[in-house]
């Protein structure tokens, strides 16, 4: 019987396998709002569209501190009639409704200056590693017992991404110019944790796909030149490449939304084999990636927007996830979750019709 590990990555890796993943993927998952209308047109208050709809098994994601540690004290930090403001454990202030109906406001970040930084990675960046890996012996133990693919690396941890985390986006824009030499320090800085941590994590089980979170992009392309991608970011993904060669991790993956053709360009000339989501809203067109890029794993990339276009438009979509699959390297998925516009019945009928296409 196969896996789910041992069909995932057989799929990225261009290899043959019984069939494609189902359901895994940022591009199968809801955006609260939607679950919120999902739950009321299906009549389940505890709906969970995973196991509702039968996804396979993900990557089971390393459960590690990559960042700061000790983390932040989470806490509130004011509130009206409407909204909320809160600090999360990485020191970021986010605003949201009171219902989280919205996507977080981020409206203040941890560091600000180049002594921020130093006390903060004084601070909050050695090792202790007993903290860090706390969790990831009954994790190994769990996704060894259940065939599971790991992964090293999550959602706010990247290279450019980590550096927004810790000081916004707008202002590490203008750290490119003002203060160069922070904005390398704090990528090595933290490139060397990972590394450090993913060596631990080696020892334990082994690692199938290390994930770099950037969300560096618009719909007019990238927020920084590859010049400087090529400056700054691109040593770092060398090292993160260079360890998955020497220990066999197969899937070196990039997350960003927007528009991605320059980057996909200088990416996978630095190790990169996989990447998603290909926004189409954006002007992404996985089939011309495919293409151009005939050896990238691509995930997602179908028009979540569609789904509420109606049953030519879905099956658009359709049509372009089978001729993918049929090319090899695709991991079938939407280009983002699902936005609330979508009904539930119309989510499980693309869903019915996907899993006929895939074979599961």
């Amino acid at each position: 019987m196969t896996t789910s590990r041992e069909r995932l990555l057989a799929t990225l890796a261009f290899r043959p396998a019984d069939r494609a993943p189902f359901g895994v993927g940022i591009g199968w998952f809801p955006w609260w709002q939607t679950l919120l209308r999902w739950r009321e047109e299906s009549g389940m208050a505890d709906l969970d569209p995973a196991m509702a709809l039968g996804y396979d098994d993900g990557f089971a994601v390393a459960p590690l501190e990559y960042g700061p540690c000790p983390l932040f004290e989470p806490c509130e930090i004011s509130r009206t009639d409407r909204y909320i403001v809160t600090r999360n454990r990485y020191g970021v202030h986010v605003r949201n409704l009171l219902d989280n109906s919205s996507m977080p406001e981020f409206i203040a970040h941890p560091l600000k200056t180049v002594d921020d930084w130093r006390h903060y990675k004084e601070e909050r960046l050695f090792p202790a590693w007993e903290d860090r890996l706390r969790q990831v012996p009954a994790f190994a133990e769990d996704a060894r017992a259940h065939g599971q693919a790991v992964q090293f690396g999550t959602y706010p941890f990247g290279v450019f991404g980590t550096v927004r985390e810790l000081f916004g986006a707008e202002e590490t824009l203008f750290l490119f110019y003002d203060e160069p030499d922070l904005v390398h320090d704090v990528m090595s800085t933290h490139v060397t944790l990972w590394i450090e941590l993913a060596r631990r994590v080696q020892a334990m089980i082994p690692i199938d796909h290390w994930h770099i979170w950037e969300d560096m992009s618009g719909k007019q392309g990238s927020l920084i030149s590859m010049a400087m991608v090529e400056e700054f970011m691109m040593p770092q993904y060398d090292r993160i490449a260079a360890f998955c060669r020497e220990h066999r991790i197969p899937v070196l993956s990039v997350d960003t939304d927007g528009r991605v053709d320059e980057l996909v360009a200088v990416m996978t000339r630095h190790g990169v084999t996989m990447m998603f989501p290909f926004e189409q809203q954006c002007g992404n067109d996985i089939e011309r990636f495919r293409d151009e890029y005939p050896t990238l794993a691509i995930m997602g990339g179908l028009d979540k927007n569609a789904l509420a276009d109606g049953p030519a438009a879905i099956r658009r979509e359709l049509d372009t996830a089978e001729r993918m699959l049929a090319r090899g390297g695709y991991v079938p998925g939407c280009d983002h979750l699902i936005p609330p516009n979508v009904a539930w019945n119309t989510w499980k009928q693309f869903c019915r019709d996907l899993r006929t296409i895939v074979g599961a």
